[in-house]
C-alpha cells in the first residue's frame, strides 16, 4: 500500500494510459499540491485534473468526489505519521533514545516534501466528522503506543500512563508544527534535541520498575 506521496506529480500528456496504481499515485500527488496551496474549500477538481494532466472524467473514475479524494490523501499521511511513531518506539530499548526518536519522527513528518502535515494538522475541514476522526485516531494511536511503553516500564496506572502519552505526543506535535513556521531559525536536529531533552527531564522522573 502506498504510504507516502511526493509533492510533484509525474504528469503525463492527456490520453497516456497508466496502470491504475500509478494513475492513482499521480492523482494523489497533484491533489496534495492543490489542497496544500489552496485549502480544501478553494481547491477545484478541474485544477487537480489539469495539474495531473488528465481529464476530469479520468479523475472521477478514481475518486467520486473531492471529499473522497481528500480523505484518501489524508489516510496516506495519517498512516505515515503513525508508522513513523511506531518505528521510532521500536528502534531501541533505551527509553532516552526512544524519546529522541519519537520527537524526530514528528519533526521529520512536518518536514516532508509538499507540506503534507498541513493536510493532517491544519485542514480547513477539521470540523467535518470523517476528517476529525482520522486526525484524532492518528494522535490517539501514537499516544497509546507511547503510553504502553510508559506503563510497561513504570509503576503508573493505565490512566496515568495514557495521560503522560497524550502529553508527550501533544508536545511533539505542537513543537514540530511551531518549528516549521520558524523556517529553520533553529536547525532541525537542534530543535529535536532541545524538545527531547525537555521531555526526557520530565518522563525520566518516573523510576523504572521493569
Amino acid at each position: 500500500m502506498e504510504t507516502r506521496v511526493t509533492a510533484t506529480p509525474d504528469a503525463k500528456p492527456r490520453g497516456t494510459r497508466l496502470p491504475r496504481l500509478a494513475r492513482r499515485r499521480q492523482l494523489l500527488s497533484a491533489a496534495q499540491e492543490v489542497f496544500v496551496e489552496n485549502g480544501y474549500h478553494a481547491a477545484a477538481m478541474d485544477e487537480i485534473a489539469d495539474r495531473a494532466g488528465v481529464s476530469k472524467p479520468v479523475l472521477y473514475q478514481h475518486f467520486p468526489g473531492k471529499l473522497e479524494l481528500y480523505l484518501a490523501l489524508l489516510d496516506l499521511h495519517v498512516d505515515d505519521m503513525v508508522n513513523r511513531c511506531r518505528e521510532a518506539l521500536a528502534s531501541t530499548n533505551e527509553n532516552k533514545l526512544r524519546v529522541q526518536a519519537t520527537f524526530s519522527a514528528f519533526f521529520d513528518f512536518v518536514s516532508t516534501q509538499g507540506e503534507a502535515f498541513r493536510l493532517v494538522f491544519e485542514s480547513d475541514l477539521r470540523n467535518v466528522a470523517p476528517v476529525r476522526q482520522r486526525v484524532e485516531r492518528s494522535l490517539r494511536e501514537c499516544a497509546e503506543m507511547v503510553s504502553a511503553v510508559i506503563q510497561e516500564d513504570t509503576g503508573c496506572t493505565s490512566d496515568e500512563a495514557h495521560l503522560l502519552g497524550v502529553g508527550l505526543v501533544g508536545m511533539a506535535e505542537v513543537s514540530a508544527r511551531y518549528w516549521v513556521t520558524t523556517q529553520g531559525s533553529i536547525p532541525k536536529d537542534a530543535a529535536e534535541q532541545l524538545m527531547a531533552r525537555l521531555a526526557w527531564r520530565g518522563i525520566s522522573g518516573f523510576p523504572r520498575t521493569a
